[in-house]
């Protein structure tokens, strides 16, 4: 096995970094959506061209089409650590986080504890929050001002028997720091509540073991993921088969069809096979062993040991000036490569700046508006963002430090 991410074959999978309009510019606003890697393309466009028919019906094309679906969804739950029929495809993130609070909405009682962060984006804080108007509590555990970081001790003073639902990021979109997800299941499971975890910022730089992590739902979304625009939820049987069912009541025995009540993206889900086929890639040519499960952890543990040394520079650069707050933590070991940083002026002035020299990047609330409120950041100012993953070449870096020098 390699003991390094070979940065040029990892490229050589995005078309994007061949586009003549994309030449010369270092792209950092990848917590927005990645770049799509060629196997997600190139399946989706067999899919409109060969089989852009109605899936599992008995001719050969109609067979084919639902043979994707399927590949899809049992190859992802397989590098997931879950079942195949726990593992659902829906709209967006954000949709299927709404639909599983009206699902908690009809399972709860009034003075039902639901705990929900203040770190999120608003798509796993704001759908348990509404809950409020059925008579449900909600606990917001809260941020540490100056650092974002979620105390673990607070968490202690929140659980109580009253908590059915403990919700939380595997890493804030603003904040950046990773949260010991198995270490909060636990003690959440514990306490007798069933935990949700939001992934969407975290699983750009490698898929988690969600079996080994144990919370009940996880949910992430494919477009951040190299993938097509869905929004992809684990929920595990125990939880899925006590909360109503959201779907046609015919559908109420198919677990992954219970919280998906809107028709699937045929062709979106097909092509989100394309995913595991370029973690397969990656495994292959670094020569990783085994079952899907454990190549998926290795190709994991190769993205992070790559993305941590090349984003240590910039914590460092950042730390040391007095004129800019950087929001998390300062050790790339302890958070992703997505860093918020508050200065003096816009945000969004900033990117625009940025933008100018060939640096794409993000200024603004990021729907982390409760995050930068907490953390004392004006929303209306914004910050910027600067996020990248596996496939950011040393050379983007360069040239971002180098950009933000100019402009800072």
């Amino acid at each position: 096995m390699r003991d390094t991410l070979d940065i040029e074959y990892v490229r050589a999978s995005f078309p994007a970094f061949s586009e003549p309009g994309l030449q010369g510019q270092a792209f950092f606003e990848n917590a927005g959506g990645s770049y799509t890697c060629a196997q997600v393309i190139s399946r989706l466009e067999r899919y409109y061209r060969q089989r852009k028919v109605q899936p599992y019906g008995p001719y050969e094309a109609s067979q084919l089409a639902g043979a994707e679906m399927d590949e899809a969804r049992s190859r992802l739950a397989e590098m997931l650590g879950v079942e195949t029929d726990e593992l659902s495809f829906g709209p967006s993130t954000t949709q299927n986080t709404y639909v599983l609070a009206q699902a908690f909405r009809q399972w709860l009682s009034p003075g039902d504890a639901i705990i929900v962060t203040n770190q999120d984006h608003e798509a796993n804080s704001g759908p348990w929050r509404r809950l409020a108007d059925a008579g449900i509590e909600i606990r917001e555990w809260k941020i540490d001002p100056d650092t974002g970081h979620l105390p673990r001790e607070a968490l202690e003073n929140l659980l109580d028997e009253r908590v059915r639902l403990v919700c939380f990021p595997h890493c804030s979109n603003v904040v950046g720091e990773i949260n010991p997800v198995t270490e909060i299941t636990a003690r959440a499971h514990a306490a007798g509540a069933f935990v949700c975890v939001d992934g969407v910022s975290y699983a750009p730089h490698g898929f988690a073991d969600v079996g080994a992590m144990g919370p009940d739902i996880y949910l992430f979304s494919a477009y951040k993921t190299y993938g097509p625009h869905q929004g992809i939820m684990v929920m595990r049987r125990a939880l899925g088969e006590l909360l109503p069912n959201q779907g046609h009541y015919f559908n109420a025995g198919c677990l992954y069809k219970r919280f998906t009540p809107a028709g699937p993206d045929h062709a979106q889900i097909a092509a989100s096979a394309g995913m595991a086929d370029y973690m397969d890639d990656l495994a292959d040519h670094h020569a990783i062993k085994g079952d899907a499960r454990a190549r998926c952890a290795d190709v994991h543990d190769l993205m992070r040991a790559h993305e941590t040394e090349m984003l240590q520079p910039l914590l460092d650069m950042l730390s040391a000036r007095n004129s800019v707050r950087l929001l998390g933590p300062d050790q790339a070991a302890k958070r992703a490569p997505t860093v918020a940083l508050a200065l003096q002026g816009s945000g969004f002035e900033a990117a625009a700046k940025l933008a100018e020299r060939g640096i794409m990047a993000g200024g603004g609330d990021f729907y982390a508006i409760r995050a930068l409120e907490a953390m004392r950041v004006n929303p209306d100012h914004g910050a910027l963002r600067l996020s990248f993953v596996h496939y950011t070449s040393p050379a983007e870096r360069d040239k971002l430090l180098e950009a933000l020098d100019d402009i800072l």
